[in-house]
């Protein structure tokens, strides 16, 4: 898989204070930073650490702009650009300091960047604790070093202001953790949740055919990891019990489980976390559907392999055995008849 170039047009750090038993705070920084070596190496760990975790929700902004200010906010830095991005980055600050107030302790380092991906345009915001580590002088002396702590990533969102702009079903993207998103960084983003069921186990169907064809597994191979994961997907639907995207890869394909992982994370899919899936979309895994104006074919994959179907490219024809006999006594009634 290409990796995405990322170019840091803007970034900025402010901090954002929360402990129990008292209100909120933020220290603002005054102007962005530079977008340094450091700069660039910190940004590029957060991307890369949130397209390595799978559990992600996908949604889009709430309709009421009142109470959720920030495509408001952004209109008019992105579209209208009335609003320089330091401007913006604190006005995002005072609406994190709101959502936050009810919480006990949330507070952390707030990273703000806007990145190019590609062609496309995105703003990146994510909350950071840090931790206390140690650090070596030029004169070989022994000092404490506080430092940001990615296994303390206790938000983190993704909004595509390409996408946003398109007016696209779908834009924005947030880590969900172990369980949900934490409710007041979902009400900072003003996201409503957008999880259809049939939506993404189609979705989930076509990224597991493609990830089979992509690798160029023998037949039999790709055969046994698409039923594996109809058996999954369906006990799943049949019992009511969410997809959690870190254990489908494991469960259909322990062999290629990085891989496959890999294809299921990518932005590029878009899947959500949290749905149950419809088990009838994914009838598809292990069962052929077609018509042409004169017929109507179903079969199992299977079938190809039993020899009860065969297809021949050559002739562009496909053969049926072990037909009924209720099939073969209306056809021979029938050729007879003609």
């Amino acid at each position: 898989m290409t990796p995405v170039q990322h170019t840091i047009t803007d970034v900025v750090v402010h901090r954002l204070l929360k402990q129990e038993g008292a209100p909120a705070s933020v220290e603002l920084r005054p102007t962005a930073c530079a977008v340094n070596d450091a700069a660039v190496r910190l940004v590029e760990r957060l991307c890369s650490h949130y397209a390595d975790r799978s559990s992600k929700g996908y949604g889009r902004f709430e309709d009421d702009e009142a109470t959720y200010p920030l495509p408001y906010m952004l209109k008019a830095h992105v579209v209208e650009r009335s609003v320089d991005f330091a401007t913006v980055s604190q006005q995002m600050m005072t609406q994190l300091q709101a959502c936050i107030d009810e919480e006990t302790e949330a507070g952390g380092f707030v990273i703000i960047a806007r990145i190019t991906e590609g062609k496309t345009d995105t703003l990146w915001v994510a909350v950071m604790g840090e931790a206390l580590g140690t650090s070596i002088t030029g004169t070989l002396d022994i000092i404490d070093c506080a430092h940001l702590d990615f296994s303390a990533l206790k938000a983190a969102g993704r909004i595509d202001l390409s996408g946003w702009q398109r007016g696209d079903e779908r834009y924005i993207s947030f880590l969900k953790g172990r369980g949900d998103v934490a409710p007041w960084f979902k009400r900072f983003l003003g996201c409503t949740d957008l999880v259809i069921a049939v939506k993404e186990t189609k979705k989930l169907v076509l990224a597991l055919n493609q990830f089979v064809e992509n690798e160029r597994l023998e037949p039999a191979e790709r055969d046994a990891v698409l039923e594996r994961a109809h058996v999954y997907l369906d006990e799943l639907g049949e019992t009511g019990v969410p997809v959690a995207l870190d254990e489908v890869a494991r469960q259909v394909c322990p062999e290629r489980a990085p891989q496959l992982d890999a294809v299921l994370k990518t932005e590029a899919v878009k899947l959500a976390d949290g749905f149950v899936p419809d088990r009838r979309a994914i009838r598809p895994l292990v069962r052929f559907r077609a018509a042409g104006e004169q017929w109507k074919l179903e079969f199992d994959r299977s079938g190809l392999h039993s020899g009860a179907v065969h297809y021949d490219r050559a002739s562009d024809t496909l053969v049926l055995s072990g037909l009924p006999d209720y099939l073969k006594k209306m056809l021979d009634s029938d050729d007879q008849g003609a």
